[in-house]
């Protein structure tokens, strides 16, 4: 009997549509990603206190920046602190999420997308980087005051009176930068979170993580820590980002022959008899 073997079966070819492979195979070293984020905070945050010690300039830009807006027609930012000085508890609860939504929240997508969604990991980080980067350079290129130290606003430094705050006075605040208004990474990360998760993830729902950047929009809008501006700006980078470094497509695999199942020895044996008597059947004709 002839023994006949299968050839090798092929996976069938990836769809077009399908999610990138999230396998460990593509999942960057851990404790490189911890040296390199380490490394951008602590340049992040010298980059910062470089651009300490601008308080005129700042002061002089806030004020350009809050007639820019007027100009602009823009709504005016008191009318969302309003609603939140309607009662302490808004309020209060508004300066909570300002002082500590924002690192969590970006740390914690961060930390999803490497476990579960290295491809977008590093595409998620790439453009935050990106945007960080852009941002530190607009802070010390452009220093500005948040509206709350403007008294022309006529906005309440609602952490101060309320609590809970997370500046000191400028003149000794050594630990972060007050006149790095814009652009508002706030909202340009909380944003990032957002898209980056609307992509990642296939839950008819997932539309709904944009309530997290404009929840993030009328808190930093209504504390006075920020003008409408500067989210513009950060949207207008983080768009750029995204423009720039596109998320990458999953390569497709050619489309493979159809394989032929292999006849068995009795399918074999039964065919070689049917053609014999058919040859049979035609000779005595």
């Amino acid at each position: 009997m002839n023994a006949r073997s299968e050839p090798p079966s092929e996976p069938p070819p990836a769809r077009p549509d399908a999610p990138p492979a999230s396998g460990a195979s593509a999942r960057p070293p851990l404790l490189r990603e911890l040296l390199l984020v380490v490394a951008l905070f602590l340049v992040y945050k010298s980059g910062r206190r470089l651009a300490t010690g601008h308080s005129e300039a700042a002061l002089r830009n806030g004020h350009d920046v809050w007639e820019l807006e007027r100009a602009l027609r823009l709504p005016g930012e008191g009318a969302v602190q309003s609603l939140l000085l309607h009662g302490d508890g808004l309020v209060h609860l508004a300066n909570t999420y300002y002082a500590v939504v924002h690192f969590p929240a970006t740390a914690a997508f961060l930390i999803w997308l490497y476990l579960r969604r290295p491809v977008h990991y590093r595409w998620a980080r790439r453009v935050l980087a990106a945007v960080t980067a852009a941002a530190l350079v607009l802070h010390l290129a452009f220093p500005l005051a948040p509206p709350r130290m403007l008294a022309a606003t006529g906005l309440v430094d609602t952490a101060r009176v309320y609590g809970p705050s997370v500046y000191g006075p400028p003149e000794t605040d050594t630990l972060s930068n007050q006149f790095a208004a814009m652009p508002s990474l706030h909202f340009g990360w909380a944003l990032m979170v957002a898209i980056g998760l609307a992509v990642a993830t296939r839950s008819r729902w997932r539309l709904l993580w944009l309530l997290h950047p404009v929840l993030t929009l009328l808190v930093i809008v209504g504390t006075a820590n920020h003008f409408w501006l500067d989210a513009i700006v950060a949207a207008a980078l983080l768009g750029t980002a995204l423009a720039a470094l596109r998320l990458p497509r999953p390569a497709r695999r050619p489309p493979t022959a159809p394989t032929v199942p292999a006849k068995s020895d009795e399918a074999e044996q039964t065919d070689e008899a049917r053609a014999e008597g058919e040859e049979l059947v035609g000779a005595r004709r």
